[in-house]
């Protein structure tokens, strides 16, 4: 079972991996087992990991620069490996993401990730920082 640092720190490899462009790395992050997913603001649903990789090797290739900064991680640890909730800057823009883990080969994969358009956190609304 995976714990909340270990599943923060297999978050921030993500966008580690994301800011600097590297397709090897990404392909090191993700899953190799079935329910592999991504939901990419915009884009449509991508099923196994050929397809998963395949969209982040078209974005690190399109020559736009992004930075996305991690903000407000909350992890969420189960038998598993787990879950991370976390907002997403990119620019003015701010998404909210949800990124699951698992074991797998000894380590956390990623095996899920979806980002979308949120509104900010509020002292009347809901708040992935507390929990």
């Amino acid at each position: 079972m995976a714990n909340a640092a270990e599943l923060l720190a297999a978050n921030a490899a993500f966008y580690a991996a994301f800011n600097a462009g590297d397709e090897a790395g990404m392909g090191r992050l993700w899953a190799h087992g079935d329910g592999v997913a991504c939901l990419h603001p915009g884009w449509p649903v991508l099923v196994g990991r050929d397809a998963v990789l395949e969209s982040w090797r078209r974005i690190f290739t399109a020559g736009a620069t992004l930075t996305v900064t991690c903000r407000e991680p909350r992890a969420w640890p189960n038998a598993e490996g787990g879950m991370v909730i976390c907002y997403e800057q990119v620019g003015g823009q701010l998404l909210a993401a949800t990124n699951l883990f698992r074991t797998e080969a000894g380590g956390l994969q990623l095996y899920h990730h979806q980002s979308g358009p949120c509104a900010g956190p509020s002292e009347n609304g809901p708040d992935v920082t507390r929990h």
